[in-house]
């Protein structure tokens, strides 16, 4: 009974690694059930997806968070090129461009050089230095060229959108591509869990040697290194085949 109880933790515990954050998990469930409408049963999709990505991206901090600044400057980019389109100069149609892109850090000294008239690229490759904003360098360089004909700058800007679309359309491709091998790490560092949980079933006592002697200490701090190690080593690995050469 001990030996399948303690089987029946491992696969538990292997299961939980692979889940979202719990937190997670109950706000999106909260959300959910406050956008149907009691009144017809309808979800309402286009506010419940809003809310949901915000709570996500607040939650899961880092590499959402980037993904969420990429897309706001290439939305900026396409904002700014069709506001140039329609005449407007180019102060303005960044500003005009620029309203309610909340997940780009540093863009209000931009905002506000872009209004008084002073070095809008000096501005752009401050707020470049940001996670996830590194397509406000070439913009900079961008504003750099065409500041003084408009026409020119409008098909420079909407060149560099679509490039900086199809890069982060490659970054997407890469990460689906990486998720299996990410999921696989994790279940390989929970199989020695599983190791001693058939040994328990097995009739052996592997916690009184991993824990009672002292060579089974070693054993047990070398693995433990070893298994931090490669989940270590293979995040580094998925992180350099995620960054474009």
């Amino acid at each position: 009974m001990i030996a399948a109880l303690a089987v029946a933790c491992v696969f538990a515990g292997v299961w939980a690694l692979s889940l979202p954050p719990p937190t997670v998990l109950r706000l999106t469930s909260i959300l959910r059930s406050e956008s149907v409408d009691d009144a017809t049963g309808r979800a309402s999709t286009p506010r419940l997806a809003d809310r949901l990505s915000r709570v996500r991206d607040l939650l899961s901090g880092g590499r959402r968070g980037v993904t969420a600044r990429r897309a706001a400057v290439i939305e900026l980019c396409d904002g700014i090129a069709a506001e140039l389109t329609a005449g407007r100069p180019p102060g303005t149609a960044l500003t005009g461009a620029a309203e309610g892109l909340s997940p780009i850090p540093r863009l209000e000294p931009v905002l506000a050089a872009a209004r008084s008239g002073d070095d809008v690229a000096a501005c752009l490759e401050r707020a470049a230095v940001a996670p996830g904003c590194e397509g406000l360098r070439l913009l900079a360089g961008c504003w750099r060229i065409g500041t003084d004909r408009g026409g020119m700058l409008a098909s420079v800007v909407e060149g560099l959108a679509e490039a900086l679309r199809d890069e982060q359309t490659h970054r997407e491709e890469v990460a689906m591509q990486l998720a299996g091998p990410r999921t696989t790490a994790r279940l390989l560092a929970g199989l020695p869990l599983l190791g001693m949980g058939m040994a328990v079933a097995l009739g052996a006592r592997p916690f009184a040697f991993l824990f009672g002697t002292l060579p089974g200490g070693l054993c047990l701090g070398l693995g433990t290194g070893l298994d931090a190690l490669g989940l270590w080593w293979t995040r580094r690995l998925a992180t350099a085949a995620e960054e474009l050469r």
